[in-house]
């Protein structure tokens, strides 16, 4: 039976801990002065993965922000997804090669899809796909931009390349707790036949039932972030929650 994983999500920008309105880097708000700190409280509250995006690296299409990244996989008992800037096979072999459990590839997916395809056959499931979509459409270049390509035709390209994992954000959600985009996050597992894990719009417990009990199409987790800032609910109710 497939599990159901929850990724507490820590947004850096400046070595803090952020988080932006539907992707608007002039919509920020600051949680945290410590990523550390931050993954440290959710790994004692019982995580087993951290969700990490470098947005400064986004914005950049650099690593800027791995030194905290790096701190986390080393100190922490919790596994580390990292995203964001990730634009050569040098920061891929750079995050996974210091303990990173998987790295995330969006843009590049689009941009530069011969190197995500190479990424693919090299490290297999220890490289997300990130697909993040406004009305159906990939966006790209920190969502400053739509693609002409829909989100299912970009899965079943790389799943032809050995993707392995989705990572599937309604951009319209992102931020706005106003829940997920079920019904387009169970379509994309169900077309691919791969893990899907959701990412944006989360803002209630009843959100992640909803989207486990969808674990045997494939939704294998969700990205929780702004709820937990917040505190419309905690990591530990929410981990209790979806694994009665």
């Amino acid at each position: 039976m497939m599990s159901f994983t929850i990724y507490p999500a820590i947004d850096m920008r400046g070595g803090k801990c952020v988080r932006l309105l539907q992707g608007d880097y002039n919509q920020e708000t600051v949680y945290g002065d410590s990523p550390f700190d931050m993954a440290k409280q959710f790994v004692e509250q019982g995580a087993d993965w951290i969700h990490m995006v470098d947005l400064d690296g986004a914005k950049a299409g650099k690593r800027v922000n791995h030194e905290y990244v790096l701190q986390v996989a080393k100190e922490l008992p919790a596994k580390v997804q990292i995203g964001g800037g990730i634009r050569n096979e040098e920061d891929v072999a750079f995050y996974l090669e210091k303990g990173v459990d998987r790295v995330i590839l969006g843009s590049s997916a689009i941009s530069d899809p011969d190197f995500v395809k190479k990424m693919l056959k090299q490290y297999g499931e220890k490289i997300a796909i990130g697909i993040d979509a406004r009305d159906g459409y990939v966006a790209v270049e920190g969502w400053l931009k739509t693609s002409e390509v829909t989100a299912e035709e970009l899965a079943l390209e790389l799943k032809e390349h050995g993707a392995e994992v989705f990572i599937f954000t309604d951009i319209s959600k992102d931020g706005t707790l106003s829940g997920p985009n079920v019904e387009a996050i169970v379509k994309l597992a169900e077309a691919t036949g791969k893990e899907v894990i959701a990412s944006g719009g989360v803002s209630q417990l009843s959100d992640l039932e909803v989207l486990s009990e969808s674990k045997e199409k494939g939704v294998g987790g969700a990205i929780v972030g702004k709820a937990l800032y917040t505190n419309q609910f905690s990591l530990s109710d929410a981990l209790r929650k979806v694994n009665v």
